[in-house]
């Protein structure tokens, strides 16, 4: 158990059956009560965020996470398979769980796998990641005045906005945060 006085963002905890990592704290003490403790808090299982209120003196259990390497494997239908580079041991991680994931994952990139116990609570992909341009609108001639912007595929299936100097062939770097186009790779 620890003191909700002492959690600080980035730390988990569990409350309930449900696991959370804070992602802000903040606290409020006048003359007459003890001190209200609000924590910002993100539900690992379902992605959702919402706000705890608890008291001082209050105590939640601590999660311990456990992360490790794996590399992407294969789609096999209607999961992932990736596997440990070290022991070779493959685990299979449904579609709808990563749907958004799905937008950057190529074969063989290596991907942060997050566990709890034996649960697996999700997948950390890198900041940016290098992908192919499979298709690419034509820039228009004169559409330069301002930032222009045109329509481009990647080879994962994401559609994405790109500047006009971009083709089809180049690789650029997309940020897996907003899914938007950083640079070229």
């Amino acid at each position: 158990m620890i003191l909700v006085n002492d959690l600080r963002p980035g730390m988990s905890f569990e409350e309930n059956n449900d696991l959370f990592r804070v992602l802000d704290i903040s606290r409020n003490k006048t003359a007459r009560s003890q001190m209200n403790i609000k924590v910002k808090v993100k539900n690992l299982r379902t992605g959702t965020m919402t706000e705890i209120g608890y008291t001082a003196g209050d105590k939640v259990e601590q999660a311990i996470l456990d992360k490790k390497t794996m590399q992407y494997l294969y789609d096999s239908g209607d999961g992932l398979v990736f596997m440990d580079t070290d022991s070779y041991e493959q685990i299979e991680i449904q579609k709808a769980r990563l749907e958004w994931e799905l937008n950057f994952l190529k074969e063989n990139d290596s991907v942060t796998i997050t566990f709890y116990g034996v649960e697996i609570i999700g997948i950390e992909l890198p900041d940016k990641v290098a992908l192919k341009v499979v298709q690419a609108d034509p820039a228009v001639k004169g559409d330069t005045a301002t930032n222009a912007l045109k329509n481009a595929t990647l080879e994962t299936g994401l559609e994405i906005r790109v500047p006009l100097f971009i083709t089809e062939g180049e690789m650029v770097l997309v940020s897996t945060e907003d899914g938007k186009y950083s640079s070229r790779a």
